[in-house]
């Protein structure tokens, strides 16, 4: 009874379908723009609250990291609430989160804000993702995926823009108002549109494994981002770090060894899913590393305005907006190889020319430059996701789900920490002997991202095979969908006809 699936999820018109695609777009929208209009909102808050840039880099990569803590989680909720009510509170959950933000005077509750939003956050991405899979055919996920990169990836990279604006015109408390009026819309839309579109099950929820996460994901996250205030061997940055390699260890052990795992961590034996998962989390340690280094850049060391810092990445947003559903169309013919390795030498070349930036340079080549960066990121990105996801049986793809956002959001959460840490330490090593010491720390930072993005060069050479594209009509493997691959304990009861011939049929 524990695993036993107890209701299948509806199935919706066409018409129904797209109102639900256009909702989950709406609010992943406004989620997405929080992840870097912040980075551009930085300064003026430091300002206000008195903090220095490695305490404010918390807001965001903070943010990523109560992401990554509740994203495992995700894979339980989904399967045992309905659609539509677990959907409407994520929606929810994430509005209390922006109205603390919007009335923060402290940085403690700016943070407790910005954790709210990010449990909510983790919730909503994994949802999204799940329900567009389960809703539309196979043929059609690569091209669809790649529409909702748009708010996935163009929102964080247009919201610099905006908030600028916002910014330098009203204050930066205006970014958080303004979040919240697309989600109350999203919200409300949800309430007329949305249907329990996904199957839910009776399974019991493991606080142990939930606890060990916790402490797996947050203390290597919390370890290096005390890199960039304490050093290597300091107790704020071994103590978590052992800790989190630990839990790590542990966490993995019990998923394997308990008959119901909290996160059927499984599904990385499909390797395709594995690559994918692993080149999905070295990107994101580059776009957000670079997200939150370009505005510190552009405002702090060419000392310009917070509106110049959006629009020096706006050409570069409205790039990949154009790239993001013409890579799913692509995908959809061709397959990954292609996309792998152009997105992965274009970024490289990006992060190398970013390397040669001096201080004198002016913005706007680093606005031509990021647009390259832009391209590269939205060729893979959702890629990535319809690549991995290609080969799980539907019955995992929860679990699947859950934890591909954990890595991508680990990313996320280790990269603004990362790279300022990295900009920070090289600042100080030459500040007695370089005359713009700031700007080596910029240099090295993305000297950095460029070695990741060799690494990611290598994964699709070695890592991804051409495949031709299946047929629409062209049967699947026996091994992608039989329904012995999915962790369901024998019970007495059997499943409905329908939720038996789900099991079988991806």
């Amino acid at each position: 009874m524990n695993n036993l699936i107890k209701t299948e999820g509806k199935k919706v018109s066409d018409k129904k379908r797209t109102l639900i695609f256009l909702d989950i777009n709406v609010s992943c929208i406004a989620t997405s723009m929080l992840a870097t209009a912040l980075a551009t909102a930085l300064p003026p808050i430091m300002k206000d609250l008195d903090i220095s840039v490695n305490t404010a880099q918390w807001l965001t990569s903070g943010f990523s990291l109560f992401l990554a803590i509740t994203t495992p989680f995700t894979a339980y909720l989904i399967t045992r609430f309905k659609t539509k009510k677990l959907f409407c509170f994520a929606v929810s959950s994430f509005i209390v989160g922006l109205l603390i933000c919007t009335f923060a005077t402290r940085f403690w509750s700016m943070m407790l804000g910005r954790i709210i939003q990010g449990c909510g956050n983790g919730l909503l991405s994994s949802m999204a993702q799940v329900i567009i899979i389960n809703i539309y055919p196979k043929e059609k996920i690569g091209s669809v995926m790649g529409w909702y990169g748009l708010s996935l990836s163009v929102a964080p990279i247009i919201s610099p823009t905006v908030a600028g604006l916002l910014i330098d015109s009203i204050g930066w408390r205006m970014i958080f108002i303004a979040a919240t009026i697309v989600m109350v819309i999203a919200l409300g839309f949800a309430f007329f549109v949305f249907e329990d579109v996904l199957p839910t099950m009776r399974k019991k929820f493991d606080v142990i494994s939930f606890i060990i996460s916790a402490l797996s994901f947050g203390g290597v996250t919390l370890a290096i981002g005390n890199i960039g205030s304490y050093k290597f061997l300091s107790y704020q940055t071994l103590v978590p770090l052992v800790i989190g390699v630990i839990a790590s260890v542990f966490f993995v052990w019990r998923q394997l060894h308990i008959k119901v795992p909290f996160l059927d961590i499984r599904v990385l034996k499909y390797k395709d899913y594995t690559v994918g998962g692993v080149a999905s989390f070295i990107l994101q340690l580059i776009v957000l590393g670079s997200a939150i280094i370009i505005p510190v850049y552009v405002q702090q060391l060419k000392h310009k305005s917070a509106t110049i810092s959006g629009l020096v990445v706006l050409p570069g947003a409205l790039t990949n907006a154009i790239i993001n559903p013409l890579a799913g169309k692509i995908y959809d013919k061709v397959g990954m190889k292609l996309l792998f390795l152009v997105g992965s030498v274009l970024l490289t070349a990006s992060n190398i020319a970013m390397y040669f930036i001096t201080i004198h340079q002016s913005i706007w080549m680093v606005s031509a430059i990021n647009v390259v960066r832009c391209f590269s990121i939205g060729v893979v990105i959702m890629p990535f996701y319809t690549w991995a996801m290609a080969d799980i049986p539907k019955l995992k793809i929860s679990d699947a789900t859950a934890l591909f956002n954990s890595l991508r959001f680990i990313g996320s959460a280790i990269g603004p920490a990362l790279f300022v840490s990295i900009m920070t330490k090289a600042t100080e090593w030459v500040s007695s002997t370089k005359e713009n010491p700031e700007m080596f720390g910029v240099n090295i930072a993305f000297l950095t991202m460029t070695f990741l993005s060799i690494i990611m060069i290598l994964m699709g050479i070695f890592g991804c095979k051409y495949t031709p594209k299946k047929k629409n009509n062209e049967p699947t493997t026996e091994n992608e969908n039989t329904a012995t691959d999915v962790n369901i304990p024998i019970t007495n009861e059997t499943p409905s006809s329908d939720a038996t011939s789900n099991a079988h049929n991806k």
